[in-house]
Parts: structure tokens; C-alpha cells; sequence
């Protein structure tokens, strides 16, 4: 079975240039998917923003979702986590594309291995402040109020909370202690899963344990990085237009 996942591409619905360059990287990457792959994981952050409201969707995420329906089509299974920036979903993608959302992690056996697929930001070390404010944002009640806001208005307060978070200046020893708590994580979780593929770091890496393999999938601003499962067998790869 092949399988593709793919994080941290933070797809936006007001771009500048270098958000439509990296929105056409995520077209082709995902148009030279169609006949490969199996199965898609998209694990969190793909749309910087998300969020379901009744009868409109943000039509700056249509490309995406269009080439996200042709891989449906064409037989490939998509697999949708939350990450720390798209979160907010609803019935539209598994109604409409036929996406299977999960709200923290994916885990499953293929080919003999056992899987998880998580994005990573539940997994961070000394980073208190950031844990708090996830518990906050996802409840009901915060979900409801932005609903209740007219899209425009929300949306422009979904790009500066988005803006705000990217421009947090995070000391590299606080970063590097954080990373840390990724790989922790993993390496404490190998007598349960073989395979484990996190996010949300934007350092795509490798690291091989006595009993498993860590991969994080990296991010699309530069690398253009994802990792691949190809009958049992993960690699970290690098797409080139």
C-alpha cells in the first residue's frame, strides 16, 4: 500500500505571492499523487484557517479542495488531523470529499506495521502557554461565537490571531526544548506503533530507535517535505516542481 502524508503547507485564503507560489507547490504535489497513491494523510496545518459554517466555505481553499476531490475520485483515501492552525471542522469534508477528520491523531496496521500519524502540537515540552490556549479555542462555546460572526468579519480575525502566532518569537533553546518533546514522545510510544510521523516542528527529520522510526514531515514554506510508506517502508522525501 502507498502511502503519502503531508503536514504545515498553512494554505491561505488572502495571499500574497509567495502564499500563491506554495498553494500551486501543494497543487502539483498533489496532482503527481493521482495513480500513486493509496491513501493521503493530510496532517494538520494544511489550510492556515479553517472553519465549517452552514452554507459557506472559503472559496481562496478551492484549488485545494479541488485536487483533493480528484485524488477521491481516482480511488486514493484521504485521512484529515487537525493541527494547531485548522482545527474548526465540520460535516463539509467528509460529506463532500468524502474525508475521514480526526480530531488529534490517526492510528491503524498496514502492511504490518502499526501507524500513528499525529500532528504534534499536543506532544510540544515547556509550552504551557500554547496547551492552555488549545483547550480554550477548541471549546464549544468559543467555536459557536466565531460562527455567529459574519464570515468576512471572522476571517479577518482568524488572519490576525494566524499572523500573530507565526510572528511569536520563540527563543531557539525553548524551540529546540519543545522539538524535544516530539521525539520523546515517539520513543516512548514504540511498544505500541512501529511507525510514527508528527508535524508541526517544521524540521523535517529521521530518526531510526532500536524498535521504530520517527519521521516529521517538515513543512511547505522551503523544504516542500513529506514523508512516504511504501509497503511497509517510510522515507522522507523532498517534492521538486
Amino acid at each position: 500500500m502507498n502511502i503519502y502524508i503531508v503536514s504545515d503547507m498553512h494554505i491561505k485564503f488572502s495571499e500574497r505571492q509567495e502564499d500563491r507560489d506554495r498553494r500551486e507547490r501543494a497543487v502539483e504535489f498533489f496532482d503527481s499523487l493521482k495513480g500513486k497513491a493509496d491513501m493521503l494523510i493530510l496532517n494538520g496545518d494544511i489550510f492556515d484557517l479553517w472553519y465549517d459554517w452552514n452554507s459557506v466555505i472559503i472559496k481562496g481553499f478551492f484549488p485545494i479542495l479541488k485536487k483533493l476531490a480528484d485524488l477521491q475520485e481516482a480511488g486514493c483515501k484521504l485521512i484529515l488531523i487537525s493541527g494547531n492552525h485548522d482545527f474548526w471542522f465540520g460535516n463539509f469534508l467528509p460529506d463532500y470529499l468524502k474525508v475521514d477528520v480526526h480530531l488529534n491523531r490517526y492510528t491503524d496496521t498496514i502492511n504490518g506495521k502499526r501507524i500513528l500519524v499525529t500532528h504534534g502540537d499536543l506532544h510540544t515540552a515547556n509550552d504551557l502557554r500554547y496547551h492552555v490556549f488549545r483547550t480554550v479555542i477548541r471549546t464549544g462555546f468559543v467555536r459557536t461565537i466565531f460562527g455567529m460572526i459574519h464570515p468576512n468579519i471572522s476571517l479577518w480575525l482568524g488572519k490576525q490571531l494566524s499572523r500573530s502566532s507565526r510572528k511569536r518569537k520563540v527563543p531557539k533553546q525553548l524551540r529546540e526544548a519543545q522539538e524535544k518533546g516530539l521525539s520523546s514522545f515517539a520513543e516512548k510510544s514504540f511498544s505500541q506503533f512501529d511507525i510514527i510521523v508528527m508535524g508541526h516542528s517544521h524540521k523535517a527529520l529521521r530518526i531510526d530507535y532500536p524498535n521504530g522510526v520517527y519521521l516529521n514531515s517538515g513543512e511547505w514554506f522551503f523544504s516542500n517535505s513529506f514523508v512516504k510508506i511504501i509497503d511497509g517502508k517510510a522515507e522522507l522525501c523532498q517534492f521538486t516542481q
